[in-house]
């Protein structure tokens, strides 16, 4: 996938209007600007970043087009990926987690310049936020699938909709996730990648006999 190709992809599944094309604009600037700073994104997607950090995270939106109205929380969201996409491209409310201070203050900055109302940023480790129930959780490059869902199931209810990014080893993370999980599982393709995959999952509890096994 084109940077150009990430453009039209965006503008056919969005509709993006001309203030939320200043938005993404303005984010990706304001994100290339701090890798002066800190380590962001992989250094050699900086000429690719439409295709392999926007899109890739906008991708996300349509697998959770059946998830019940309300909150999205972002596991891990570093630089905003897929998190302040989500914000800006949907009108959900947008709950980031993160841990290291550094990118706490970019996330809050970013939420402060690029107007994202409904965007909030919790500092600390995902077992620490207080329980709720989102409608949506999402998680990229944050943890392998079985220790994700240990650290956040305390944020999720039976109807929460789990989108998350696997790259390559998608298969091989949910095979191992459902000796102790139980769920209804699935595997999409990444549009920007075909070799990667996102799992979307519902109904995620743990099986506390196959654990104890």
């Amino acid at each position: 996938m084109t940077e150009q190709d990430a453009k039209d992809w965006l503008q056919t599944q969005f509709s993006v209007s001309r203030e939320t094309w200043g938005r993404l604009e303005a984010y990706v600037a304001i994100l290339l600007e701090e890798m002066e700073q800190q380590n962001l994104i992989a250094e050699s997607t900086r000429p690719h970043i439409w295709a392999r950090h926007i899109v890739d995270s906008a991708q996300l939106i349509p697998l959770a087009s059946t998830a019940e109205d309300g909150l999205w929380i972002d596991l891990g969201s570093g630089a905003g990926l897929p998190g302040i996409v989500v914000a800006i491209l949907t009108d959900r409310p947008v709950q980031m987690v993160e841990s290291r201070r550094k990118r706490i203050d970019f996330l809050n900055r970013l939420v402060t310049e690029l107007g994202l109302d409904r965007a909030t940023v919790s500092g600390g480790r995902v077992e620490t936020v207080p329980t709720t129930q989102a409608a949506v959780i999402s998680a990229r490059a944050y943890a392998p699938l079985p220790r994700l869902f240990e650290s956040a199931l305390h944020l999720s209810s039976k109807k929460t909709t789990w989108v998350l990014p696997k790259g390559r080893n998608a298969q091989n993370e949910l095979e191992e996730a459902t000796r102790t999980w139980q769920g209804v599982f699935h595997v999409e393709r990444s549009v920007t990648d075909a070799d990667s995959a996102i799992i979307v999952a519902h109904a995620v509890k743990s099986d506390r006999r196959k654990a104890q096994g």
